[in-house]
Protein backbone atom coordinates (compact mmCIF):
# COMPACT_ATOMS: atom_id res chain seq x y z
CA UNK A 1 0.00 0.00 0.00
CA UNK A 2 3.00 2.36 0.70
CA UNK A 3 3.81 2.27 -2.93
CA UNK A 4 0.45 3.48 -3.64
CA UNK A 5 0.95 6.50 -1.46
CA UNK A 6 4.15 7.04 -3.09
CA UNK A 7 2.84 7.06 -6.60
CA UNK A 8 -0.62 9.22 -5.12
CA UNK A 9 1.75 11.90 -4.02
CA UNK A 10 4.04 12.31 -7.58
CA UNK A 11 0.70 12.29 -9.92
CA UNK A 12 -0.61 14.95 -7.38
CA UNK A 13 2.95 17.55 -7.63
CA UNK A 14 3.20 16.70 -11.26
CA UNK A 15 -0.59 16.90 -12.68
CA UNK A 16 -1.40 20.28 -10.51
CA UNK A 17 -1.62 22.47 -13.62
CA UNK A 18 -4.44 20.03 -14.69
CA UNK A 19 -8.37 20.72 -14.14
CA UNK A 20 -8.52 19.65 -10.37
CA UNK A 21 -11.36 17.07 -11.18
CA UNK A 22 -9.71 15.27 -13.82
CA UNK A 23 -6.20 15.13 -11.68
CA UNK A 24 -8.43 13.49 -9.12
CA UNK A 25 -9.76 11.15 -11.65
CA UNK A 26 -6.44 10.47 -12.92
CA UNK A 27 -4.69 10.11 -9.54
CA UNK A 28 -7.64 7.74 -8.42
CA UNK A 29 -7.16 5.43 -12.07
CA UNK A 30 -3.21 5.11 -11.28
CA UNK A 31 -4.06 4.02 -8.02
CA UNK A 32 -6.26 1.12 -8.93
CA UNK A 33 -3.68 0.08 -11.21
CA UNK A 34 -0.47 0.01 -8.45
CA UNK A 35 -3.14 -1.55 -6.21
CA UNK A 36 -4.05 -4.00 -8.59
CA UNK A 37 -0.83 -4.57 -9.69
CA UNK A 38 0.02 -5.44 -5.87
CA UNK A 39 -2.88 -7.59 -4.88
CA UNK A 40 -2.64 -9.56 -8.42
CA UNK A 41 0.97 -10.34 -6.98
CA UNK A 42 0.05 -11.22 -3.74
CA UNK A 43 -2.67 -13.44 -4.88
CA UNK A 44 -0.14 -15.74 -7.16
CA UNK A 45 2.27 -16.00 -4.47
CA UNK A 46 -0.86 -16.82 -1.99
CA UNK A 47 0.22 -20.98 -0.91
CA UNK A 48 -3.00 -23.35 -2.85
CA UNK A 49 -3.02 -25.40 0.49
CA UNK A 50 -4.01 -21.85 2.06
CA UNK A 51 -6.09 -20.75 -0.51
CA UNK A 52 -8.48 -24.46 -0.55
CA UNK A 53 -8.50 -23.88 3.73
CA UNK A 54 -10.27 -19.93 2.82
CA UNK A 55 -12.52 -21.82 0.40
CA UNK A 56 -14.29 -23.94 2.60
CA UNK A 57 -14.24 -21.64 5.23
CA UNK A 58 -15.75 -19.17 3.48
CA UNK A 59 -18.00 -20.88 1.94
CA UNK A 60 -18.93 -22.28 5.35
CA UNK A 61 -19.58 -19.33 6.33
CA UNK A 62 -22.03 -18.09 3.91
CA UNK A 63 -23.77 -21.53 3.84
CA UNK A 64 -24.60 -21.77 7.75
CA UNK A 65 -25.43 -17.72 7.56
CA UNK A 66 -29.30 -17.43 8.39
CA UNK A 67 -29.97 -14.03 5.96
CA UNK A 68 -28.13 -16.43 3.06
CA UNK A 69 -30.53 -19.28 4.04
CA UNK A 70 -33.64 -17.18 4.17
CA UNK A 71 -33.24 -15.51 0.78
CA UNK A 72 -35.18 -16.56 -2.08
CA UNK A 73 -33.44 -14.31 -5.42
CA UNK A 74 -30.17 -14.38 -5.39
CA UNK A 75 -27.34 -13.79 -8.10
CA UNK A 76 -24.16 -15.25 -7.17
CA UNK A 77 -21.06 -15.44 -9.80
CA UNK A 78 -18.99 -18.57 -11.29
CA UNK A 79 -15.74 -18.32 -9.68
CA UNK A 80 -13.12 -18.87 -12.16
CA UNK A 81 -9.41 -20.26 -11.18
CA UNK A 82 -7.59 -18.08 -13.70
CA UNK A 83 -8.91 -14.98 -11.63
CA UNK A 84 -7.89 -16.57 -8.70
CA UNK A 85 -11.79 -15.70 -7.43
CA UNK A 86 -12.86 -17.55 -3.82
CA UNK A 87 -14.49 -20.67 -4.61
CA UNK A 88 -18.34 -20.75 -4.81
CA UNK A 89 -19.30 -24.12 -6.55
CA UNK A 90 -20.54 -25.54 -2.97
CA UNK A 91 -22.57 -22.46 -3.02
CA UNK A 92 -23.75 -22.90 -6.73
CA UNK A 93 -24.99 -26.37 -5.71
CA UNK A 94 -26.80 -25.48 -2.62
CA UNK A 95 -28.45 -22.90 -4.22
CA UNK A 96 -29.32 -25.03 -7.29
CA UNK A 97 -30.49 -27.50 -5.00
CA UNK A 98 -32.76 -25.23 -3.06
CA UNK A 99 -34.59 -23.50 -6.00
CA UNK A 100 -35.32 -27.72 -7.33
CA UNK A 101 -36.98 -27.88 -3.94
CA UNK A 102 -38.83 -24.64 -3.09
CA UNK A 103 -41.46 -22.81 -5.38
CA UNK A 104 -40.30 -18.93 -5.63
CA UNK A 105 -36.50 -19.51 -5.50
CA UNK A 106 -34.45 -17.95 -7.99
CA UNK A 107 -30.76 -18.50 -8.71
CA UNK A 108 -29.20 -15.92 -11.69
CA UNK A 109 -25.37 -15.84 -12.32
CA UNK A 110 -23.73 -13.00 -14.32
CA UNK A 111 -23.12 -13.03 -18.51
CA UNK A 112 -21.06 -10.63 -20.31
CA UNK A 113 -22.47 -9.23 -23.00
CA UNK A 114 -19.42 -7.00 -24.58
CA UNK A 115 -16.33 -4.76 -23.86
CA UNK A 116 -18.24 -1.67 -22.77
CA UNK A 117 -18.74 -3.49 -19.24
CA UNK A 118 -22.52 -4.20 -20.03
CA UNK A 119 -23.25 -7.83 -18.14
CA UNK A 120 -26.59 -9.34 -17.50
CA UNK A 121 -28.19 -11.71 -14.71
CA UNK A 122 -29.38 -14.57 -16.11
CA UNK A 123 -31.19 -17.39 -14.32
CA UNK A 124 -30.01 -20.87 -14.25
CA UNK A 125 -31.15 -24.58 -13.10
CA UNK A 126 -28.34 -26.46 -13.22
CA UNK A 127 -24.80 -26.15 -14.41
CA UNK A 128 -24.29 -29.14 -16.45
CA UNK A 129 -26.21 -27.88 -19.11
CA UNK A 130 -26.89 -23.75 -18.56
CA UNK A 131 -22.93 -23.08 -18.19
CA UNK A 132 -20.80 -22.28 -21.26
CA UNK A 133 -16.99 -21.36 -21.64
CA UNK A 134 -16.58 -17.82 -22.75
CA UNK A 135 -13.17 -16.78 -24.65
CA UNK A 136 -12.15 -16.10 -20.85
CA UNK A 137 -12.82 -19.73 -20.23
CA UNK A 138 -15.19 -17.82 -17.89
CA UNK A 139 -18.55 -20.13 -17.32
CA UNK A 140 -21.35 -17.91 -18.38
CA UNK A 141 -25.07 -18.95 -18.56
CA UNK A 142 -26.21 -19.64 -22.26
CA UNK A 143 -28.88 -17.09 -23.51
CA UNK A 144 -31.67 -19.86 -24.12
CA UNK A 145 -32.79 -22.42 -21.40
CA UNK A 146 -32.46 -26.37 -22.87
CA UNK A 147 -36.40 -25.69 -24.19
CA UNK A 148 -35.39 -22.95 -26.93
CA UNK A 149 -36.93 -19.94 -24.39
CA UNK A 150 -34.61 -16.88 -23.22
CA UNK A 151 -33.59 -16.86 -19.71
CA UNK A 152 -35.07 -14.60 -17.24
CA UNK A 153 -33.13 -11.98 -16.61
CA UNK A 154 -32.99 -10.18 -13.41
CA UNK A 155 -33.35 -6.42 -14.93
CA UNK A 156 -36.95 -7.87 -16.05
CA UNK A 157 -37.85 -9.71 -12.62
CA UNK A 158 -41.12 -8.36 -11.54
CA UNK A 159 -40.12 -9.22 -7.77
CA UNK A 160 -36.75 -7.83 -5.83
CA UNK A 161 -33.19 -9.83 -5.42
CA UNK A 162 -32.53 -10.58 -2.19
CA UNK A 163 -28.89 -11.26 -2.43
CA UNK A 164 -26.02 -10.71 -4.67
CA UNK A 165 -22.71 -12.35 -3.97
CA UNK A 166 -20.20 -10.62 -5.31
CA UNK A 167 -16.22 -11.29 -6.55
CA UNK A 168 -13.40 -7.98 -6.55
CA UNK A 169 -9.91 -7.83 -6.32
CA UNK A 170 -9.22 -5.93 -3.41
CA UNK A 171 -11.62 -4.25 -0.16
CA UNK A 172 -10.81 -2.44 2.41
CA UNK A 173 -12.90 -2.77 5.96
CA UNK A 174 -15.77 -0.21 5.65
CA UNK A 175 -17.05 -1.48 2.14
CA UNK A 176 -14.66 -0.32 -0.42
CA UNK A 177 -14.94 -2.62 -2.85
CA UNK A 178 -11.73 -2.89 -6.28
CA UNK A 179 -12.79 -4.94 -8.79
CA UNK A 180 -10.59 -5.95 -11.70
CA UNK A 181 -11.07 -2.94 -14.24
CA UNK A 182 -13.77 -3.91 -16.54
CA UNK A 183 -16.41 -1.81 -14.30
CA UNK A 184 -19.13 -4.66 -15.40
CA UNK A 185 -20.20 -5.25 -11.90
CA UNK A 186 -20.51 -1.59 -10.48
CA UNK A 187 -22.48 -0.88 -14.00
CA UNK A 188 -24.99 -3.77 -13.20
CA UNK A 189 -25.44 -2.63 -9.79
CA UNK A 190 -26.02 1.11 -10.39
CA UNK A 191 -28.60 -0.08 -13.02
CA UNK A 192 -30.05 -2.43 -10.64
CA UNK A 193 -30.17 -0.51 -7.38
CA UNK A 194 -31.62 2.45 -9.55
CA UNK A 195 -34.46 0.02 -11.02
CA UNK A 196 -35.25 -1.05 -7.35
CA UNK A 197 -35.61 2.66 -6.01
CA UNK A 198 -38.31 3.20 -9.03
CA UNK A 199 -40.03 0.01 -8.24
CA UNK A 200 -39.95 1.02 -4.10
CA UNK A 201 -37.83 -2.51 -3.33
CA UNK A 202 -36.15 -3.36 -0.72
CA UNK A 203 -32.05 -3.04 -1.46
CA UNK A 204 -30.50 -6.01 -1.66
CA UNK A 205 -27.19 -7.24 0.35
CA UNK A 206 -24.26 -6.91 -1.63
CA UNK A 207 -21.84 -9.38 -0.11
CA UNK A 208 -18.71 -9.92 -1.19
CA UNK A 209 -16.02 -13.29 -0.91
CA UNK A 210 -12.44 -12.53 0.02
CA UNK A 211 -9.38 -14.34 0.24
CA UNK A 212 -7.16 -12.63 3.05
CA UNK A 213 -4.73 -10.72 0.80
CA UNK A 214 -7.36 -8.90 -0.61
CA UNK A 215 -8.60 -7.51 2.52
CA UNK A 216 -6.68 -3.92 2.95
CA UNK A 217 -6.19 -1.94 6.11
CA UNK A 218 -5.95 1.14 3.67
CA UNK A 219 -8.94 2.60 1.98
CA UNK A 220 -8.96 1.49 -1.32
CA UNK A 221 -9.57 3.92 -4.34
CA UNK A 222 -12.70 4.31 -5.24
CA UNK A 223 -14.44 6.92 -7.57
CA UNK A 224 -18.07 7.94 -7.94
CA UNK A 225 -18.82 4.70 -10.12
CA UNK A 226 -18.02 2.34 -7.80
CA UNK A 227 -20.45 0.72 -5.46
CA UNK A 228 -19.69 0.08 -1.93
CA UNK A 229 -20.59 -3.38 -0.66
CA UNK A 230 -22.91 -3.81 2.36
CA UNK A 231 -20.86 -6.87 3.87
CA UNK A 232 -17.49 -9.09 3.51
CA UNK A 233 -17.05 -12.83 4.02
CA UNK A 234 -14.10 -13.60 4.71
CA UNK A 235 -12.12 -17.10 6.42
CA UNK A 236 -12.14 -15.09 10.06
CA UNK A 237 -16.40 -14.68 9.09
CA UNK A 238 -18.51 -12.10 8.10
CA UNK A 239 -17.67 -8.06 8.76
CA UNK A 240 -21.16 -5.87 8.12
CA UNK A 241 -20.12 -2.39 6.88
CA UNK A 242 -23.42 -0.96 7.70
CA UNK A 243 -26.19 -0.47 10.26
CA UNK A 244 -28.57 -1.91 8.01
CA UNK A 245 -26.39 -5.13 6.55
CA UNK A 246 -25.87 -5.59 10.08
CA UNK A 247 -29.97 -5.76 11.49
CA UNK A 248 -30.49 -7.90 7.96
CA UNK A 249 -27.63 -10.32 9.00
CA UNK A 250 -28.36 -9.65 13.05
CA UNK A 251 -31.94 -9.81 12.54
CA UNK A 252 -33.05 -12.03 9.49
Amino acid sequence: MQQVVQLGRRLATTMATINPAETALELVRQQKKALRTIVRRELRNFPAELKREEDEAIQKHVLSAEWYQKSKRICAYVSCASLREVETSLIIADLLEKQRQHAGMKVYVPRIEDKESHMRMLHITNTEDDLIANHMNILEPTLVDSTGNPRDEVMQTTEPLDLLLLPGLAFDRKGGRLGRGGGYYDLFLQNYLLLAKDKGWKRPLLVALSYSPQIRDDAVPVDGTDVNIDALVSRDGILAFNSSAEKQMNHS
